[in-house]
């Protein structure tokens, strides 16, 4: 049951039960179980510990570690106030809640350790601090942080890894700025112009990029939605302590953060994000523990711990 609600919709799994097994289970049967394991599977979440001396000793010499953002559907219902209507779609409020998704994994490794929550950038940093812990992260360990640079992710990469840590800003993140900036620049000569600034870049000759960009900068006065090439100078400049693409791709490590990304839509928005679907927030951390959990390849283990206690 909670294996069906996990990929699917609830009335989904039920469907898939009844034509699979020939059982009719109700839809908030289903419900109420794949969110029980949830819960289950979110109190037993590992927690943030002491580095291990040996860890970056022991052959994790270097981590790729990677976290962001995404969007996601909730609803909330008020009490209704004293004399009103029990009418609950009358005090029902939709919005979007951000759920930040962490990855750390070893170079050369397709299966990373994932975690997840919906609280704050600090929370968001332990659950990437615990990837890396149960990927082998010790005091030794570089970690490759790459993605998009909110001030948010930069800080907690310093927070939790100090100077173990080199964070670069994800390299296609940098190109939509160079591409804006280049209709402006090059017009018909657009994709000359992106190779030579992109190969600037890759050689960490940056500063040579923001000359280029220089002479074409857009008067002050001009708003910043219309002003490509002043967003793109203003962007590389604030984030030059993180592009060096260079030393990245002589060490063989990503310049890019497409797998934090694409596990996005496979770990959240395949379940999570289907139309229709509005979330209480408690029940959404249930669903997004199991998902996560399913996500690490840690699905089988539970259940059969669970028959083990139960035996």
């Amino acid at each position: 049951m909670s294996d069906f609600g996990a990929e699917n919709a609830f009335a989904g799994a039920a469907a898939k039960l009844k034509e699979h097994y020939g059982i009719a289970v109700p839809v908030s049967a289903v419900r109420m179980v794949t969110e029980e394991h949830g819960a289950a599977m979110r109190a037993q979440e590992k927690q943030k510990s002491a580095w291990p001396e040996s860890g970056g000793v022991a052959g994790v010499p270097v981590l790729i570690a990677e976290i962001d953002g995404s969007m996601l559907p909730v609803v909330e219902t008020a009490e209704p106030g004293a004399g009103e209507a029990q009418d609950r779609r009358k005090t029902r409020q939709v919005s979007w809640k951000e759920a930040r998704l962490a990855l750390a994994h070893a170079p050369g490794s397709v299966t990373p350790i994932f975690g997840a929550t919906l609280g704050s950038a600090e929370e968001a940093g332990e659950r990437l601090a615990v990837c890396a812990l149960q990927a082998g992260a010790g005091h030794q360990t570089k970690i490759h942080g790459v993605g998009d640079g909110a001030v948010w992710i930069t800080e907690q990469m310093e927070v939790q890894f100090g100077t173990q840590a080199k964070y670069l800003v994800d390299f296609p993140h940098v190109c939509e700025y160079l591409s804006a900036a280049g209709e402006v620049i090059a017009g018909n000569n657009k994709p000359d112009w992106m190779e030579k600034q992109k190969d600037g870049l890759k050689d960490n000759r940056w500063k040579e990029v923001l000359e280029a960009l220089r002479p074409f900068l857009e008067q002050a006065n001009i708003p910043d939605p219309d002003a490509p090439v002043r967003a793109c100078f203003r962007y590389i400049s604030n984030h030059s302590n993180f592009l060096d693409y260079k030393g990245a791709l002589a060490a063989g490590l990503p310049i890019g953060s497409g797998e934090i990304e694409s596990a996005h839509r496979y770990v959240f928005q395949k379940r999570l994000k289907i139309s229709g679907a509005w979330w209480k927030m408690e029940n959404l951390k249930k669903v997004i523990a199991l998902r996560v959990l399913r996500a690490n390849g840690d699905w089988e283990d539970y259940w059969n711990n669970l028959h083990q206690e139960a035996a």
